[in-house]
């Protein structure tokens, strides 16, 4: 197997220059003029930077952008992303903790990038792609490199309120998307619709399936993500066969009643992942579209955006609950008990990762990597790190993992043991109710769920007392316009938090 991606793109642009390899509503680039584009902003940083360093890029979400990440990797060095829109004093944080010579934005972004106060240089993405290709240098960076050299960085909540940097070298990434274009079928025949911001972890399968399996990119417009009904016509219009979303999506689609119109006919191939889906909502599309196959997605970014998988291969009902299924292959996926013992079959347990998929650790925080990826407790013989995930699970007989919620969403509350979770899927299962968020206070022992949609207090609350135990109905009920959200389209925790008192 060829470890490196830079090949993998080679190969393809040999096989398939003219076809598209990504695409946005203003543009499309070739997989010819991407291998050209890449290789001359590669040459482009000859002398600037040294193999193995990072480089920031702040550039927008377009095809563009995929082509500096690739040129970088071509100059020996990897890429760290970041988001122009976030607020600057993130940024600053995010370049604290790279510390990179070299920061390189579109034209759309390099006041922003100037405004930071960065103190290396700053290069014009536009301008890169106009250098002359450097054949002896990029010879002789493709000589030196290794298939467990750094790829990206990708930079997530920290628990400190400082952003975390998860380093991912090329072996990880290249054993991911192996496994995942063989469980989903991803051939050239696809075109893939991307939903995730290009700086968050759920964007590598849009940007490297193309390289590996010749099929296309679209990049489609964030404002869609809001207004389903344009959402599909767009997947009609670019002729849309397979998408990795985050559940959201689908939640909101579903409730508003976009099927109600025109169906997505082209799509055949769906991941979701991200958060816990509802199988009300699963229903819905299932029963929409009965050709599609449907795939349940688990894992943490720390384990190269994911590590098992469930294909749903019968029609769900709305109180069945989804597994999170078996490994991808090269994943290693077990279960330890809070004193780090093995966790018996049909117990719950804490959610384990190993294997040559796990992250390099967290760039610049030696401290943090040696607390979180540490010595499998269960294999005193040699060498073998684990990532403990902070999720629970249950493994059944059949080898299937369930999915039983994280260590930080579990509460004591009046007494019992509650998953806030269990809560925010019982609110879902109203139709009237589109996204829904648990959230505790513990000092005043109060349980608050914000939600959208167009459900009452009381119609909620009388919902809730239907189904759930007294103990574990929201005591506060807060109906939202539009659930706040984080760039990886995720529920912004800490704006939930302020509101609460």
């Amino acid at each position: 197997m060829e470890i490196n991606v830079l090949r993998r793109l080679e190969n393809t642009a040999s096989r398939l220059p003219d076809k598209a390899a990504y695409s946005d509503t203003d543009s499309s680039l070739s997989f010819f003029e991407v291998l050209d584009k890449a290789r001359r902003v590669g040459s482009a940083l000859c002398g600037k930077v040294s193999a193995r360093q990072p480089v920031a890029v702040m550039s927008g979400r377009n095809v563009y952008t995929p082509v500096v990440f690739l040129g970088i990797v071509y100059a020996g060095c990897f890429y760290a992303p970041m988001d122009a829109s976030q607020p600057e004093p993130r940024l600053r944080d995010i370049l604290s903790v790279l510390q990179p010579k070299l920061l390189i934005a579109d034209r759309d972004n390099i006041e922003r990038a100037r405004a930071l106060g960065f103190e290396g240089e700053i290069l014009c993405a536009e301008e890169l792609f106009e250098f002359d290709i450097n054949e002896a240098f990029l010879a002789q960076t493709a000589r030196r490199a290794c298939a467990d050299d750094p790829l990206y960085v990708i930079f997530t909540s920290g628990s400190t309120g400082k952003p975390k940097g998860v380093i991912t070298s090329m072996q990880s990434l290249m054993f991911y998307i192996d496994a995942y274009t063989e469980v989903m079928g991803i051939d050239e025949s696809d075109v893939l619709g991307n939903q995730s911001p290009l700086d968050y972890i759920a964007a590598i399968r849009d940007i490297y399936l193309p390289l590996f399996t010749g099929a296309s990119m679209f990049i489609i417009p964030k404002q869609y993500f809001v207004m389903p009904a344009q959402l599909f016509a767009a997947l009609n219009e670019y002729k849309i066969t397979a998408v990795g979303w985050s559940v959201s999506v689908f939640t909101i689609a579903a409730k508003v009643g976009a099927f109600d119109g025109e169906l997505p006919k082209y799509l055949k191939k769906v991941c979701f992942s991200g958060s816990v889906m509802p199988c009300s909502v699963l229903r819905i599309w299932q029963e929409k579209l009965p050709d599609t196959k449907f795939v349940n997605q688990y894992g943490p970014t720390e384990c190269t955006a994911s590590c098992t998988y469930y294909e749903i291969e019968k029609q769900v009902e709305d109180s069945d609950v989804l597994p999170i299924g078996v490994p991808y292959r090269n994943y290693r996926v077990f279960l330890l008990n809070d004193d780090n013992t093995e966790t018996p079959v049909g117990e719950q347990g804490e959610i384990c990762v190993s294997g040559p998929i796990l992250a390099l650790g967290y760039y610049n925080n030696k401290e943090l990597t040696e607390k979180s990826f540490i010595q499998n407790p269960l294999n005193k013989a040699y060498n073998e790190l684990i990532y403990k995930t902070g999720d629970y699970g249950i493994l059944r007989e059949d080898g299937i993992l369930e999915f039983c919620g994280r260590k930080d969403r579990q509460i004591k509350h009046l007494g019992h043991r509650v998953e806030l979770s269990e809560i925010e899927a019982c609110a879902l299962r109203l139709d009237s109710v589109t996204e829904a968020c648990a959230m505790y206070l513990k000092e005043k022992e109060l349980i608050y769920l914000f939600y959208t949609g167009t459900a009452s207090s009381k119609e909620a609350a009388v919902h809730f007392r239907a189904i759930l135990p007294g103990f574990m109905v929201p005591r506060k009920l807060v109906q939202l316009d539009e659930m706040p959200k984080l760039s990886n389209g995720k529920i912004d925790m800490q704006s939930l938090k302020s509101m609460m008192k």
